[in-house]
Order: structure tokens, then sequence, then C-alpha cells
């Protein structure tokens, strides 16, 4: 059974970075398309960024969008997730999770196809 193990959370002030990690102990994620989603508190679970299983193919949410990169070391079997400037909006579990590239040959936030997630990491962002 694929599992999914994050880290990289923490607490920062706003203005922060952090650099999320998403691996798979025992697994090769070459075959899977890889989501970030987060969950606020009171908050429905959002997606945040998706990475292709080549990589080619990327997506943000609008929030995150130009303060995120998401990248994928296939070598090291990891995906992370950067996020710079950091707000409080900002804070929420971030989750990582898989998709087989079968279906998800690209990227989605709809997580129906997202057969494997993580126990999540905590992001907060505080002054």
């Amino acid at each position: 059974q694929l599992r999914l193990v994050e880290s990289g959370g923490g607490s920062v002030q706003p203005g922060g970075s952090l650099r999320l990690s998403c691996a798979a102990p025992g697994y090769t994620l070459d075959f899977y398309t890889i989501g970030w989603f987060r969950q606020a508190p009171g908050k429905e679970r959002e997606g945040v960024s998706c990475i292709s299983s080549n990589g080619d193919h990327t997506m943000y949410s609008d929030s995150v969008k130009g303060r995120a990169t998401i990248t994928r070391d296939n070598a090291k079997n990891t995906i992370y997730l950067q996020m710079d400037s950091l707000k409080p909006e900002d804070t929420a579990v971030y989750y990582c999770a898989a998709a087989h590239k079968l279906n998800v040959p690209t990227t989605t936030f709809n997580e129906r196809p997202y057969d494997y997630w993580g126990q999540g990491t905590q992001v907060t962002v505080s002054s």
C-alpha cells in the first residue's frame, strides 16, 4: 500500500518561506500525479498545486499563484512545494495526494481520482 509522508511544515512569520516535501517510502511515485491540498480550520479542503507524473504540467490555485512552486525529483522520489511570501491565510494543514497517471494524465484539483493521501503537515503563519 502506497503511503505518503509530508514534511516541512512549521510556524513562520508573514512574508516567510517554507518548503513542503511529499515522499513515499519504499514506493516509486514516477507514475503518479501529485496534488497538494490544504484545509484551514472551519473550511473545506482546497487544491493548492498539482504536478503531473513527468513534471510537464503544473497547476496552482489563484490563492498561491506567484508565491508557490511545485517540483518533483523522481530520482529522490519526492515532490516539493516551495511557498514564499506566506500570509496568515495560508495557515492550514497541508496534504499531498497521489493519483495514477492513467486517471490523471495532467493535473486536477478534483479529489476523486486521488487514491492515496498523506497524514498532513501543519503550516502556521503568524506574527
